[in-house]
């Protein structure tokens, strides 16, 4: 049955007032899809993450539900989502190098997680020795402390005890930050492959970086300011986006074979609105090259096509700026 979010809102409390990092935000992730989250920083995608397993104690939920599995899940009590914290729902955390403790060998990490969930850690041993295995480690990797391991393996590491559970959601949240490319594409590997073993049945992977979910993502979500943009197969996303910032972000990448001292990269002007007291309207807007009249009201996160979700003027009913509708 997969993730289903519905109008879900969260905020940070500041001393200056309530932050809404996810505002009104509604969509499903289906049984067996990767999807991927993405947008610039602060776009409010690790706030999502983080609040369908642990909420901040600067988080509050404002409203709306999510379920998985056909279940509400209890986001907003700390003490309730421990039933389900790595058992159903499982985080690769970001900066996952760093997550694993530098005094304990990852053997007695293990065992003291597994105790802490009501597992017995000699049962589970020989499946942490396969997966260990599946991914090219030795299994006396279990008698190892950190800081002898390299950046590649901690990250492996620490994907191999997220999911050791076979949780029903997985959030794998920038699991490529700092890793050479060719680690880069091996965790991407083994992203699919916990998919097609059946380690996780639902993932969310989120990141900034396009080209990774590229490769591994079934369908991507963008987000912008706390507000969902565009939703489609990944094909789409990355072929035909219809958001005007969905587009800014694409061609904001570099290209395989273009000289860039000939070619140089343009980035998206300006800056991403506050979200302390966020403006009405678009929230990209200011910085949309197709922004008119209609912009100045919020638009609605519609389906426009088959699978494919948009919050723009543009798109939402056919009503167009004059000159402008035929480029996006």
């Amino acid at each position: 049955m997969g993730l289903k979010v519905d109008q879900l809102r969260i905020c940070y409390r500041t001393l200056r007032g309530d932050v809404t990092a996810v505002d009104d935000v509604t969509f499903d992730i289906a049984d067996g899809e990767i999807m991927g989250l993405a947008g610039e920083s602060g776009c409010g995608k690790s706030t999502l993450g983080n609040s369908l397993i642990r909420m901040d104690v600067r988080m509050r939920q404002l409203g709306g539900r999510v379920e998985l599995d056909g279940a509400e899940l209890p986001i907003s009590d700390a003490r309730a989502m421990r039933d389900y914290r790595f058992k159903v729902v499982s985080i690769i955390p970001q900066y996952a190098m760093s997550a694993l403790n530098p005094t304990r060998r990852v053997g007695k990490m293990v065992s003291e997680l597994l105790r802490s969930r009501g597992f017995d850690y000699k049962s589970a041993l020989p499946e942490f020795e396969r997966r260990v295995k599946l991914v090219g480690l030795d299994a006396d990797i279990l008698k190892r402390y950190p800081i002898e391991l390299s950046g590649g393996m901690k990250q492996r590491v620490v994907m191999i005890v997220s999911t050791l559970l076979n949780p029903s959601l997985l959030i794998a949240d920038e699991i490529t930050s700092a890793l050479d490319v060719s680690t880069q594409r091996a965790v991407g590997e083994m992203l699919l492959e916990f998919r097609d073993r059946n380690f996780v049945k639902t993932t969310m992977v989120i990141t900034h970086d396009l080209s990774i979910l590229a490769q591994v993502a079934d369908t991507i979500l963008i987000m912008y300011a706390g507000k969902l943009a565009e939703k489609a197969r990944t094909d789409v996303v990355i072929g035909s986006p219809l958001h005007p910032y969905t587009q800014l972000l694409i061609s904001s990448l570099p290209e395989v074979g273009v000289r860039h001292d000939e070619h140089t990269l343009v980035g998206i002007p300006g800056r991403p609105p506050p979200l302390l007291n966020p403006p009405s309207g678009c929230r990209f807007r200011d910085r949309c090259p197709f922004a008119f009249d209609r912009c100045a009201a919020d638009p609605p996160f519609v389906e426009v096509q088959p699978g494919h979700s948009v919050a723009c003027w543009l798109h939402a009913d056919g009503v167009s700026p004059a000159g402008g509708a035929e480029q996006c």
